[in-house]
C-alpha cells in the first residue's frame, strides 16, 4: 500500500518537459521585446550626448563673438580640442554661414561610425546654428531634439 502512494507522488511531483518549454518560450518572448525596448531608450537618451555638445558649442560662438566680433570656426579657439561630444559618439563639425563667419555659422554633430550611436538610423545628424535654429536629418528635429 505504501508503495502505490509513493508511485502516485512521483508521477505528480515537478514539471512535464512540455510544460517547462511553454515557461521558455513565453519567458524569451518577453525578454526579447523589453530588450528591443530597451535599446530604442538608449539610443534616445544617448542623442543627449550630442544635444549637449552643441548647445555647449553655440554657447562658446556667442561668447567668442562678444569678443572678436565674428564666429569662429576654429574648435580648439572655441574649447573643443578633440572634435567629438563628451562620450564619443558624434563628431563635431563648424560651417561658416553663406556670408561668412561674420553673420553666421552651423556647428553638425554627426554619428561617429562604429560607435555606439551608430545605429541611430533616425537621427544620424544634428545641428544648430547661430539663431538657434535646430535640424537634424533624416528625421525632423522635433524627434532627434525632443
Amino acid at each position: 500500500m505504501t508503495d502505490a502512494r509513493h508511485d502516485n507522488f512521483q508521477h505528480t511531483a515537478g514539471f512535464s518537459l512540455l510544460e517547462l518549454l511553454v515557461v521558455v518560450a513565453v519567458f524569451s518572448i518577453i525578454m526579447s521585446m523589453s530588450v528591443a525596448g530597451y535599446r530604442q531608450y538608449i539610443t534616445r537618451a544617448s542623442r543627449v550626448d550630442a544635444t549637449a555638445l552643441l548647445l555647449r558649442v553655440a554657447a562658446a560662438q556667442e561668447r567668442h563673438y562678444l569678443e572678436q566680433n565674428t564666429y569662429t570656426d576654429d574648435l580648439v579657439a572655441l574649447g573643443f580640442p578633440d572634435a567629438r561630444s563628451e562620450k564619443g559618439y558624434y563628431a563635431l563639425a563648424v560651417a561658416p554661414a553663406l556670408g561668412g563667419l561674420v553673420i553666421g555659422y552651423t556647428a553638425t554633430a554627426t554619428v561617429v561610425a562604429g560607435e555606439r550611436q551608430s545605429d541611430d538610423a533616425k537621427c544620424q545628424a544634428l545641428s544648430v546654428n547661430e539663431s538657434g535654429l535646430r535640424a537634424s536629418t533624416p528625421e525632423e528635429p522635433e524627434i532627434c531634439w525632443g
